[in-house]
């Protein structure tokens, strides 16, 4: 009787070690660029070139490896692009801003940190693309993902005392730009819940005094990528009209989700005379001492990334 022995073929096994850290270097590269789609294709970058440049890998420190290939790839990006905001007075200053879905946040291995809200929340994200981009390559290594000075020193090719001015002088910039601290949850409390349901029901209902009723009076509205900012309760009146008003485009469906560690629904419309709810757009909440401070509007390109068909 013979026996046969497979061997795991050892370029086999390297890929699958890469592929291993794909959701938290793509949630590094959000956190770095501010669009999921573009942190795809700096993670599928990122990969290629660790693939062709396993040979120079010494075995040891792969997660850090691939965080310095992924750094740099979303470096050399920014150079490239340019895009940086001179203020963020509101989401519109970010056009290129777009949601996290949760359920890609919880997919991540147990090594990785845990994805808190106020690291993953829409105002840090539009707030660190004020940092020049090495500022915010060392803000997320140091103050996120907690490596030391000499660490992220190593991955950018610098110094620690370099890395600890290039700290200082990012949370001088961040001081004034982020809300007050939401701490380090990862799920809603009851009173967002709540907020969500009731925004649900108003909208499936067309029921615009119970939309205002859980509704700030001095709330915002943006809609990346349009340059657009409604400020005020009052300077909704045209975008309630065309939503709920006697000659609105049509009847809505909503579907609660969360994006962002915030609450969000994801809006279908089905128009007059149509017997199909297609996809429209996603709304994301800050809900503030019981009511909706700010809402953010998006597409709804990202549909199948929250898990939702387009159309039902």
């Amino acid at each position: 009787m013979s026996m046969t022995t497979t061997l795991c073929d050892p370029a086999e096994t390297m890929e699958s070690d890469f592929e291993r850290y794909r959701r938290e270097l793509h949630v590094h590269c959000y956190r770095m660029l501010g669009s999921f789609e573009d942190a795809e294709d700096a993670v599928q970058e990122t990969l290629l070139k660790a693939w062709r440049s396993r040979a120079t890998f010494s075995g040891d420190g792969q997660r850090a490896w691939l965080y310095r290939i992924a750094t740099n790839v979303c470096l050399d990006g920014l150079r490239r692009s340019g895009r940086r905001p001179v203020t963020v007075s509101s989401f519109a200053d970010v056009p290129w801003l777009q949601p996290y879905p949760d359920r890609l946040l919880d997919e991540l291995s147990p090594e990785a940190v845990v994805v808190a809200r106020e690291t993953i929340e829409l105002a840090f994200i539009a707030a660190i693309q004020l940092l020049a981009p090495r500022q915010r390559a060392v803000l997320i290594l140091r103050e996120v993902l907690d490596w030391s000075a000499a660490e992220t020193a190593d991955l950018l090719d610098t110094s620690p005392s370099a890395v600890n001015s290039a700290l200082q002088r990012a949370r001088a910039t961040l001081r004034d730009q982020l809300p007050a601290h939401t701490g380090t949850t990862t799920e809603l409390s009851e009173t967002e819940r709540a907020v969500l349901a009731a925004y649900v029901s108003a909208h499936e209902r067309c029921d615009v005094d119970a939309l205002v009723a859980v509704t700030a009076r001095d709330v915002r509205i943006t809609m990346p990528p349009q340059p657009l900012c409604y400020q005020g309760i009052d300077s909704l009146t045209p975008l309630v009209e065309v939503a709920f008003g006697p000659n609105r485009m049509g009847d809505w469906h909503v579907v609660p989700t969360t994006a962002n560690r915030l609450p969000a629904a994801a809006c279908y419309l089905r128009r007059p005379g149509e017997t199909t709810w297609i996809a429209f757009k996603l709304d994301v909440l800050r809900v503030v001492d019981g009511r909706i401070a700010e809402t953010t509007t998006f597409d709804h390109t990202l549909f199948d990334r929250f898990g939702l068909p387009g159309m039902i």
